[in-house]
Order: structure tokens, then C-alpha cells, then sequence
């Protein structure tokens, strides 16, 4: 059993019945709560704390929710509710800034490729747009063969400059263009628990043996990292905001560590 402790249940209250009412009740609740890129007409400066009490299905919030109330309890009673709950929404936060700095940078080269595009348009770069910035879509290949074949065709080479702004613009207003879920605060928690209680051996479901909790975060940060500089196609998981959280939890200790008489 979990000895839940208030703050952390009150976040699983929450949680869980945010996903119950956008999942069925408000869904419109989830493109107004959800941390789109700055740059999107549907971006709120609100999103940067809404977005991590949002989720994409159960599969992604009993992930969020298991860390939280496996480490989040010893966290709390060390700390106190307000602490707790203060370090939870700075990560969470925290992780939210950097996912824009990162997302703004993805979305100029994106946009700069489309004006390029634009310019020259052909075959070869229509294919190669699709390969580097939107791999996941399916049935360009048919056109830039076309293009290529046809080079200055003018119906390809406005269907082609169509789907290229179709891609950009998917980027800034699609659901899947707006970030939710609690993981950036739950990575601040994983980097204040492994700090706080470096040697406490972890039983994890992937792992045959007990691993250290500072070992177990120290290789899953390095994970984190190499899977958001090697993006694979689909993957659409915001490792860079997971690396945010792990950051910003690591600063906020440091500072809370200059006055100790009151950090404990």
C-alpha cells in the first residue's frame, strides 16, 4: 500500500479528474490548457502551469501518477505540503520554458525549410522536407516522384507548397502541437528523491536487480538526452521538457540549500 500524503493525493485528485472531464465532459478544456508553442495562435501564458495537470490518456497519466505517490510521500514529509507543492509547480514550470526554447528553435528551422521551399521548389526538396521535419506522414513520395518527373508542373508544385504549409502549420494548431502531462514536475521529483536519498535501492519492473536511486536517475537522464538529440519518427514524447524538470529541480535545491536550517 502507498502512504499517500495530502499534497501528493490532492495532485492525484486532480490529475485524474482533469482527465475524466476533458476526456469526456470538456474536451475543449484540453486545447485551452494544453502548452502550445509561443508562436501558435492558441498559445496562453496560463499553458505553462495548466499543461502539466493535463494528460493524453491513462496510459500517460498512471505513468505520471505512479512516480508521483512512489516518490512524491517521502518528499512531503520531509519538506512539508507548501514546500512540496512549491517545488512540483517550479519544475513543472521550469520544464515548460525550456520545452519553448527548444520548440521555437525546431519550428524556425521548420519554417525557414518551407521558405526555402518555396523558393525552389522541386522533387528532391519536397521528399527531403518531409524526411527531415514530418517523417510520420505517409504519401508525399507519390507527388515529389512527380514533381521530378514533371519539374515545372504548376498544379505539383502548388499542391506540393500547400502540403509543406499544411505541415507547419500542423505544428501550431493541431492538438498534438500543444504538450500536457505532469512529466517534468515528476522528473524534478525523481532528481529531489535521488539527491536527497542518494543510496535508497529501487525495485523496478524493467530491471532485474535493486538499483541505487542515484544511478537509476543518472542513466535515465542520460536516456532522456540522447532520445531528444536522436529523435526517432513518431516519437513524439518531450524529453527535452523530462531534462527541464530534472534541471530546474536540481537548481531549486542548490538555492534551498543556502539557508539548510530551513531546506529541512
Amino acid at each position: 500500500m502507498f502512504n499517500l500524503t495530502p499534497t501528493v493525493r490532492n495532485l492525484l485528485i486532480a490529475n485524474v479528474l482533469l482527465l475524466v472531464i476533458t476526456g469526456s465532459l470538456f474536451p475543449q478544456l484540453f486545447q485551452l490548457g494544453a502548452l502550445y508553442p509561443l508562436s501558435s495562435p492558441y498559445f496562453q501564458p496560463w499553458q505553462f502551469v495548466t499543461y502539466m495537470f493535463l494528460h493524453a490518456g491513462w496510459g500517460h497519466l498512471i505513468g505520471n501518477m505512479f512516480a508521483l505517490i512512489s516518490f512524491g510521500p517521502m518528499l512531503e514529509q520531509r519538506w512539508g505540503g507548501p514546500r512540496f507543492l512549491v517545488f512540483w509547480l517550479i519544475c513543472g514550470f521550469g520544464a515548460g520554458l525550456l520545452y519553448e526554447g527548444v520548440r521555437a528553435y525546431e519550428l524556425n528551422q521548420v519554417q525557414q525549410a518551407a521558405v526555402e521551399f518555396a523558393r525552389q521548389p522541386s522533387g528532391g526538396e519536397f521528399a527531403k522536407f518531409f524526411e527531415d521535419y514530418a517523417p510520420q506522414y505517409s504519401g508525399y513520395q507519390t507527388l515529389a516522384r512527380a514533381m521530378h518527373d514533371n519539374p515545372r508542373n504548376a498544379e505539383y508544385i502548388a499542391s506540393a507548397t500547400s502540403a509543406v504549409q499544411g505541415v507547419v502549420s500542423d505544428m501550431l494548431t493541431s492538438p498534438a502541437g500543444g504538450m500536457v502531462g505532469a512529466s517534468g514536475a515528476v522528473f524534478g521529483i525523481l532528481f529531489a528523491f535521488a539527491y536527497l536519498f542518494p543510496n535508497t535501492e529501487l525495485m523496478l519492473l524493467f530491471f532485474p536487480f535493486p538499483i541505487k536511486a542515484k544511478y537509476f536517475v543518472f542513466f535515465y537522464a542520460l536516456y532522456e538526452l540522447y532520445a531528444g538529440v536522436h529523435r526517432t519518427p513518431g516519437d513524439n514524447v518531450a524529453h527535452f521538457a523530462h531534462l527541464g524538470g530534472l534541471l530546474i529541480g536540481f537548481i531549486v535545491l542548490k538555492f534551498w540549500e543556502r539557508g539548510r536550517q530551513q531546506f529541512y
